[in-house]
């Protein structure tokens, strides 16, 4: 913890001074986002450079098997990162061609927002991960199920608390990104804020899913979930909603397509729980 956020505030204080003392404007902002992981680093190094460790790094002979599983692993999360890059360029091209660069605007004005949002459910899901692991490693599906459902129980409650404040001050937000006033700016980051959000509802469940079954082993469910809701239902969706709707279909893409996933989540999780339940079942009969 200490590592990340002496690195994250390195960061912020180092965008400030690379870019307005020193004058280096986007090269410093650039600049900035590379020193701070190696401050990031430097203080995690301390736990090997101090030996007040149980483990320490050491030679060993690549293992493919090992290999492959661990990419396995993490292929989910990986996907998820690339998806969102894709997606955002798409939602660019598609906004540009119907209110243009003012309806670019109020898209990152929304994005830069939902990115904050994303971030607390990541951070919810990678809490809860290793305790899965932990508990799948050692056979307590009781206690794995367990808390799983407090983060998702945990998502839900923050989404609810979440759309609340983001519908009430949406006004405030967007203005705090619109400092020239452009009222059209305004007009549709509002809408936007208000429509966006609500599929936090859903998106809190998918995160928090798709972590979750990777944690667990279910590769492919997992990989599934990133991959739904990264572009293969966020696309068509996107493309249908824009032709039909305009601008309101592009904001009712995100709440549509997580909803879609978590329908889909909700089944895959169901048929785990179910399987686990039925190995236990048959272990205590034998």
């Amino acid at each position: 913890m200490a590592g990340m956020l002496i690195g994250s505030l390195t960061n912020v204080v180092m965008d400030y001074i690379f870019i307005f003392p020193l004058g280096l404007g986007m090269f410093g902002a650039a600049l900035a986002t590379g020193v701070a992981p190696l401050v990031s680093m430097g203080v995690l190094s301390l736990h090997f450079i101090r030996k007040r460790n149980g483990f320490s790094l050491c030679r060993c002979r690549i293992n493919p098997a090992i290999f492959a599983k661990i990419s396995g692993l993490g292929l989910s999360a990986l996907i998820g990162e690339l998806a969102s890059g894709i997606t955002v360029i798409v939602f660019n091209l598609v906004i540009l061609r119907l209110e243009g660069n003012t309806g670019v605007a109020a898209y990152g004005v929304v994005l830069n927002l939902a990115l904050v949002a994303v971030s607390i459910y990541t951070g919810i899901a990678q809490g809860a991960q290793p305790l899965v692991s932990r508990f799948y490693g050692t056979g307590d599906r009781k206690s794995m199920k367990t808390v799983y459902g407090y983060a998702v129980k945990a998502g839900l409650l923050l989404a609810l608390l979440l759309y609340g404040f983001v519908f009430w001050q949406a006004e405030w937000l967007a203005g705090v990104f619109n400092g020239e006033g452009d009222e059209l700016l305004q007009a549709l980051a509002v809408k936007g804020l208000r429509i966006y959000f609500t599929g936090f509802l859903f998106a809190g469940f998918n995160i928090i899913t798709a972590l979750y079954l990777s944690a667990v082993e279910q590769i492919r469910k997992s990989f599934a979930i990133s991959v739904m809701r990264g572009f293969v239902v966020m696309l068509p969706v996107l493309f249908l909603l824009s032709f039909l709707q305009g601008m309101p279909g592009v904001w009712k893409t995100f709440p549509c397509a997580e909803g879609i996933t978590m329908m889909a989540g909700i089944w895959m999780i169901a048929r785990v729980h179910r399987r686990t339940k039925d190995r236990a079942v048959t272990k205590v009969s034998l």
